[in-house]
């Protein structure tokens, strides 16, 4: 019986640092030319690799998506649920969701555009359940911080919370369609001017 040879030396895991370089630039390409019409070859070119080269990191296209994906979403549910958690009143609760939103755009800026043009085609497969349930619950975050506020008389009496939800959500979140780190303001700025605009709107005058 032949001898095996046990000094032979295991095929060494790439480093993680490459990994996430792999992940950065496949966002960036998902989010420019969309999930379906992404291609692993596309990836990899923008990646300066060969496409065989990139399966030794990711089994698929889907895997790589799922893992922008759920980063993006784990840290924005950290920094949400501590902010819910804090228990501060109705205004500084959505001045504060607001500003952690925008900082998630600063990070993520193409996560979050994948996100909003990909969701409800990604739901429509098993591995992207979790979109749905993310979706559930960031309604109901908002939704139960505006209510708190009418119920206070922080915010107006009349106030439609489900529109005014919808236009918080929409208003904030498109702004990853413009908006680039490093620009001339920060994302803490942009949620000051964005929330006096806002917030004017639907507080109780005195």
């Amino acid at each position: 019986m032949p001898k095996v040879n046990s000094s032979k030396k295991k095929a060494t895991p790439p480093p993680p640092e490459r990994r996430q370089e792999i992940l950065a630039t496949a966002a960036e390409v998902f989010a420019a030319q969309g999930y379906n019409a992404t291609t692993v070859r596309r990836i990899a070119d923008e990646a300066g690799m060969l496409a065989g080269s990139l399966y030794y990191h990711f089994d698929s296209k889907e895997s790589m998506v799922d893992e922008i994906l759920t980063t993006f979403l784990d840290e924005l549910w950290e920094r949400y649920d501590a902010v819910l958690a804090a228990g501060s009143g109705p205004r500084e609760t959505i001045e504060a969701l607001v500003t952690e939103s925008f900082r998630e755009i600063d990070r993520h800026r193409a996560a979050v555009a994948i996100y909003q043009k990909e969701s409800k085609h990604l739901q429509s497969l098993p591995r992207f359940a979790y979109l749905a349930d993310s979706q559930q619950k960031f309604e109901h975050a908002w939704l139960g911080t505006l209510e708190r506020g009418v119920a206070t008389h922080t915010f107006r009496a009349d106030l439609d919370v489900r529109l005014t939800y919808r236009f918080v959500r929409d208003t904030v979140w498109v702004a990853a369609s413009w908006y680039r780190p490093g620009g001339q303001h920060s994302p803490e700025e942009i949620a000051r001017q964005y929330l006096s605009m806002v917030l004017e709107g639907i507080a109780v005058r005195t």
